[in-house]
């Protein structure tokens, strides 16, 4: 039930941003944590090879067990797991998750485009400082072309999944310049979206621009000029005001 937990408390974690968009409530902070802490527990106790895994969930220890079925710890699920651990800047967190080797993420042919793999292979090697960093975000970024990418919606592709990719290829140029513009584009593709029917304009999962949010806070905390307010951009948790307000 670990991947139950984990879309339970994402759920939950944009509910709380919905109603404090600011997260300027210690509440939001502590529905984001619990997500980041499921979402890493659902990858270890996936891969792990021991009957439980330890892990920190809810300010609690707790023994879990090692499941007889893979969840859906896959590659979609990893980089949800990973922006999460990017905003509560959870060091440890974001190590493990890039330790998965990339084969074991990959799903059934057909799940995903290509170009996921090749984002989280990105994201590892950036992670990990491994090499070829340049050459893999640029088969990410080709990958992802409307052109190349048949499986995901068109408009999911190029308002929500892309957007993210293309801030981090502005953060690790240090494209200081460049960022923020780009950051307003992706917030303003995320509304579309979001916004163009009622259905989705009633979906919790729109009330933050995750993907965008995360690659701001690494901005953030590396300087870059941000003068931007947006509600799918919980000010407290990009300026990590919560930071050690408890152990995580």
């Amino acid at each position: 039930m670990i991947d139950f937990a984990f879309n339970t408390a994402a759920s939950a974690m944009c509910a709380r941003c919905a109603a404090d968009p600011r997260a300027a409530a210690m509440e939001t902070w502590e529905s984001t944590v619990n997500s980041m802490q499921l979402g890493a527990a659902l990858f270890a106790v996936t891969y792990s090879t021991e009957g439980t895994v330890e892990c920190c969930i809810d300010r609690k220890q707790r023994s879990l067990p090692v499941p007889a079925s893979r969840p859906t710890a896959d590659a979609g699920t990893w980089l949800s797991a990973f922006w999460l651990a990017v905003i509560c800047r959870d060091q440890k967190r974001l190590t493990q998750l890039s330790e998965i080797p990339l084969e074991r993420l990959r799903s059934p042919e057909g799940s995903y485009d290509e170009y996921i793999y090749h984002w989280v292979d990105t994201l590892q090697t950036w992670w990990l400082r491994r090499p070829d960093l340049a050459d893999k975000l640029i088969a990410t970024i080709e990958a992802s072309d409307p052109a190349v990418a048949r499986i995901a919606p068109q408009d999911l592709l190029q308002a929500v999944l892309y957007p993210p990719i293309n801030l981090f290829y502005h953060y690790v140029r240090n494209d200081r310049d460049g960022f923020a513009p780009a950051l307003a584009d992706a917030l303003k593709l995320h509304k579309t979206y979001w916004t163009l029917n009622e259905d989705r304009a009633t979906d919790i999962d729109g009330s933050i621009a995750l993907g965008p949010l995360a690659i701001a806070c690494l901005a953030y905390d590396a300087d870059f000029p941000l003068d931007i307010e947006s509600d799918y951009l919980p000010k407290h948790l990009l300026q990590r005001t919560w930071l050690g307000e408890f152990p995580t």
